[in-house]
């Protein structure tokens, strides 16, 4: 059984494949952000929001609970809409690949939280506004604020922490967010999503709005590789879960090329080893004029990684030399929506 949480602006698509690929929605009218999901505890979902804070499911999406917690306070009215409270948007979320009880949430303005009990209760990680670049740290459409775009933890070592502020900074932590390093040697600014891979130790990849980047040290410092990125308005990063030098990325010319659909002009690239960057074009994957950057997630299997846009739901077993649409029900209204985060679970 395969399962996909797609996270729309409006709603969450589950989509799961059985003998036929089915489709249900979930927290329709809520502003969605991110969402995470883990195959060690495959029954539970946990999506951000903007106004209306964290959710979790407990049953696979077929039903959410708000979470009361210090960043989304009590609920006058119980689970509800965002018009009751307001509270800090859910901009990230994250499940430790070491323990699924131990979850990292954050949020704007730029905090994080960690939880060691699944979600139930919840400890505020200080000092993350205290860097010296944080003074410096805005987001363009709101220059007001900030926020935690991306949190990834490191596969080898569970208080390793990679955090994406946008934009500012990559901030890292070495102990499980006590304290945090500021911008190490060579790290992007503007950092929309990271990734790491299992099978290679200190392996980190950043897509981010300046571009490129890869570490090899766990985050200490960074190469930017960039031959053949034509589009270096980068969105989404997937590597290939059987082979940690090729690495996919989702791109666009700008902001309003990547998430806009009425302006939009997004591309997907594909690096392996020392090789230039190459566009992904005519493999059935939707791309360029009136198509927005990509979600990317890597699936279970070597070659197998799934992307969506405003066109659909995708999957490469071949690593992007060729791309199925996945038959789920995808309306009309969607083509006008980008994407908020997208998790898949195969098992």
């Amino acid at each position: 059984m395969t399962t996909v949480y797609v996270a729309l602006r409006d709603r969450l698509l589950v989509c799961e494949d059985g003998e036929e690929w089915t489709t249900t929605a979930a927290l329709e009218g809520y502003d969605l952000e991110c969402l995470a999901a883990s195959p060690d505890a495959p029954e539970r979902v946990f999506v951000g929001t903007f106004e209306s804070g964290l959710h979790r499911s407990t049953d696979g999406g077929d039903s959410f609970e708000s979470l009361e917690t210090e960043f989304v306070p009590e609920r006058e009215s119980g689970y509800g809409g965002a018009e009751n409270l307001e509270s800090d948007a859910v901009t990230a979320v994250t499940i430790s690949p070491h323990d699924p009880d131990a979850i990292y949430a954050g949020t704007e303005p730029s905090r994080i939280y960690r939880s060691h009990d699944g979600g139930d209760s919840w400890t505020h990680l200080e000092g993350l506004t205290d860097l010296p670049s944080a003074e410096s740290w805005f987001f363009p459409p709101r220059p007001h604020t900030h926020h935690v775009r991306w949190l990834e933890v490191d596969p080898f070592d569970p208080d390793r922490l990679y955090v994406g502020i946008e934009a500012g900074a990559f901030v890292l932590s070495t102990d499980g967010g006590g304290s945090w390093r500021d911008r190490p040697e060579g790290s992007r600014r503007d950092n929309h999503s990271l990734a790491t891979h299992p099978d290679r130790e200190g392996l980190v990849y950043s897509a981010a709005g300046d571009g490129f980047a890869r570490s090899t040290d766990g985050g200490e410092s960074w190469d930017h590789p960039q031959e053949g990125l034509a589009h270096r308005y980068c969105w989404s990063v997937a590597p290939d879960p059987g082979d940690p030098d090729a690495v996919l990325v989702s791109s666009a010319s700008g902001p309003r090329s990547a998430h806009t659909a009425s302006s939009a002009e997004a591309y997907v690239y594909r690096k392996s080893d020392a090789e230039p960057w190459e566009r992904l074009e005519d493999v059935g994957l939707p791309t360029g004029e009136g198509v927005v950057r990509a979600d990317l997630a890597a699936g279970a299997e070597p070659g197998v990684v799934y992307a969506a846009n405003n066109r659909g739901l995708f999957r490469t077993r071949s690593f992007g030399d060729a791309w199925e649409r996945i038959g789920v029900d995808w309306a009309d209204g969607f083509e006008a929506q980008a994407p908020r985060g997208l998790a898949v679970l195969e098992g």
